[in-house]
């Protein structure tokens, strides 16, 4: 393609995004317009089927700055997606295609992007599931994934951590499948970069084992020679493509003014005419860009029909197998029993991560370097790349954001572990799992003030609360073994994110269920024909309050006990079910050993705690902080008035 035609769809690509943010009166023009050089010649480059956005070998284009959703709809829309000119003046309006920041809602956007940095996590974590997926299904001259994964940042997200926690994984395990395209234009919101930051990117890259390549974003001979070369690379590779924010903004060009802000009319209407646009005129494309940009449809559809050839070569172990990989069957998992046994919920967990991954092909995952803590080795599966067992390292950040990639490939349901105390550190991650509504299981362990001698920094106190605030996730905390498996066959048919809270001392085996059961959230499991109070509780407490209730009915005063093992899911039951398993002629209180501040949605008290823990023994914190049966039972007869 001449110079002359890819600056025209270059200019294209600059005021449709410029024109979308003037129509909404908000929005990120500088990045596309600093972009458009980099898109222009871009758009010819990538393999995607416009008309099949699901289509398993396409390359995985991920957006990381999400603000700069502008280009990422032009670039859509010009390609041939299921996009309207009129989905892109509906820009940042209520239930649009176009949302503010790229969501999964819209057709040909890979994963959900906003806070920065998260998208180069999904772009290695694409990265590694593509590496996964061509050892599981490639054979000898015949390789059905061969794809690459390319993703746009800028300075924001490489002043972020997350990015370098995930590169630095990247070149440990050499993804020579990753492009990074880095938009350097060396300004952020407050302006020059210099002002908080100062490094050599390429040098620090290097480091981390990429191979990295430094043009003129606006020289298209540069461009086109950097993503031509990405085919012969044997490392992940960076090109930092050194731009002007705002290219074409006349007197805003190069400034921290053209960042979040619509150019203004006159300006607009300006720079439009300094380009030999019509200055009237808004959302307009030539039919000759159109054309051009267009032809992606019909090359992507050839290259898919090209692709279904070599997949009807594939031998029928391989095509078995992918197709377990697509649909998982659920029901050839053989859960362990734990009936009878003392156990730790993260030890019945390790054993239930080992039955799942034994019956589900595409059940993987792994640890923040506490595999041996989370009990979360996955026996006999291998280490990454050829194997279940994904080494995150200290990394949770990245991990969560790794895992939600894997989610969202098409083969795979990931599961990432850690303490729960370091859940904050991939609370992003999750939040944007649930905002995607993506299979991705969280395991935390050590969940409460049993963790001990390792003081108040390792114990979790809100954790629980924040979680549960979350929409669209699903927070499990088991009391035992085999409500631990009830928790897993419950989450595994959600079709959300979920998350298995789990101790690390032994945990009595509970009595079987009286009314309900887990998939309600909650259920009756100890009932008094006179109750006059109710216990629910999670987790290790539940035994404490079967505990309590035999001591408040030696006391004549009965109690039932309800084992609430996922808050979220008790919400969402009816009126009818509530009233049978918290009685109205019943007092309430809700026993755990953390914050608890949610349970006042249905308790009148709550047994919680009201600081930080401190470090001892299990036992004696316990007994230090009020869980123990006997002050349980003391605080339910105040709860009375007796």
């Amino acid at each position: 393609m001449s110079s002359e035609q890819l600056s025209k769809i270059s200019n294209t690509i600059k005021f449709l995004s410029a024109d979308m943010i003037q129509s909404a009166n908000s929005g990120h023009p500088g990045t596309p317009m600093g972009l458009s050089d980099v898109m222009s010649v871009f758009m010819s480059k990538v393999r995607h089927n416009p008309k099949n956005p699901a289509w398993l070998n396409r390359d995985r284009v991920v957006f990381s700055g999400g603000h700069a959703s502008a280009l990422v709809y032009s670039y859509l829309y010009l390609s041939g997606y299921d996009l309207s000119m009129d989905d892109l003046k509906s820009f940042r309006r209520l239930h649009s295609k176009t949302p503010g920041h790229p969501e999964i809602t819209t057709p040909g956007v890979e994963i959900a992007t906003g806070p920065l940095g998260q998208g180069v996590a999904n772009a290695v974590g694409f990265a590694m599931a593509a590496k996964y997926a061509a050892h599981l299904l490639n054979e000898e001259g015949n390789e059905i994934i061969d794809h690459r994964v390319y993703c746009f940042c800028g300075d924001g997200d490489l002043q972020e951590g997350i990015s370098y926690e995930a590169c630095a994984l990247a070149g440990r395990h050499n993804l020579d499948n990753l492009t990074i395209i880095y938009d350097s234009n060396g300004i952020t919101i407050d302006g020059s970069t210099d002002i908080a930051w100062f490094e050599d990117v390429k040098v620090r890259f290097e480091a981390q084992g990429f191979e990295v390549a430094r043009i003129d974003g606006h020289n298209f001979d540069q461009i086109e020679f950097v993503l031509d070369e990405v085919k012969n690379k044997t490392k992940p590779y960076l090109i930092i493509a050194n731009t002007t924010i705002g290219k074409g903004a006349l007197e805003l060009e190069g400034t921290a003014k053209t960042h979040g802000a619509p150019l203004g009319e006159e300006l607009l209407a300006r720079a439009k005419q300094s380009l030999g646009f019509d200055p009237a005129q808004s959302f307009v494309v030539s039919e000759d860009v159109l054309f051009a940009t267009r032809a992606a449809v019909e090359k992507g559809d050839l290259e898919e029909r090209l692709w279904k050839e070599k997949l009807a070569k594939l031998s029928d172990e391989k095509r078995a197998l992918l197709n377990e990989l697509l649909n998982p069957d659920f029901s050839k998992i053989e859960f362990p029993d734990f009936s009878g046994l003392k156990v730790a919920t993260r030890d019945s967990n390790g054993k239930i991560l080992n039955a799942i991954a034994n019956a589900v092909p595409g059940f993987l995952g792994g640890s923040a370097d506490l595999a041996a803590s989370n009990k979360t080795e996955l026996k006999g599966g291998g280490d990454f790349p050829c194997g279940k067992n994904l080494h995150f390292g200290i990394r949770e950040h990245a991990m969560a954001a790794i895992g939600n990639a894997f989610a969202r490939y098409g083969l795979f349901i990931p599961f990432s572990a850690t303490f729960f105390i370091f859940s904050d550190y991939l609370k992003t991650g999750a939040r944007l799992a649930a905002l995607m509504g993506l299979r991705h299981y969280f395991v935390f362990t050590h969940d409460s003030i049993g963790v001990g001698e390792d003081g108040p920094t390792h114990e979790p106190i809100e954790q629980l609360s924040t979680f549960r605030a979350m929409p669209g996730f699903y927070t499990f905390r088991p009391a035992d073994g085999n409500e631990n498996v009830k928790c897993w066959r419950t989450a595994l048919a959600l079709n959300a994110p979920a998350a298995f809270v789990c101790s690390r001392q032994g945990l009595e085996p509970l009595p079987k269920a009286v009314l309900g059961d887990v998939q309600n959230g909650a259920y009756l499991l100890r009932q008094s024909k006179e109750a006059q109070i109710t216990l629910i509780a999670s987790g290790s407490e539940v035994s404490l309050c079967l505990k309590a209730a035999a001591i408040l009915q030696e006391q004549g005063i009965g109690a039932n006990v309800v084992s609430a093992p996922c808050f979220e899911l008790l919400c969402e039951q009816d009126a009818d079910y509530l009233a049978q398993i918290l009685q109205a002629q019943t007092k309430i209180l809700a026993v755990e050993a953390a914050s608890a501040l949610e349970w006042y949605k249905f308790a009148d008290a709550v047994h919680g705690m009201q600081s930080f823990g401190e470090s001892g023994n299990a036992s004696e914190l316990f007994k230090l902080f009020g869980f123990t049966d006997v002050a349980i039972a003391k605080e339910a007869r105040e709860l009375l008035g007796q």
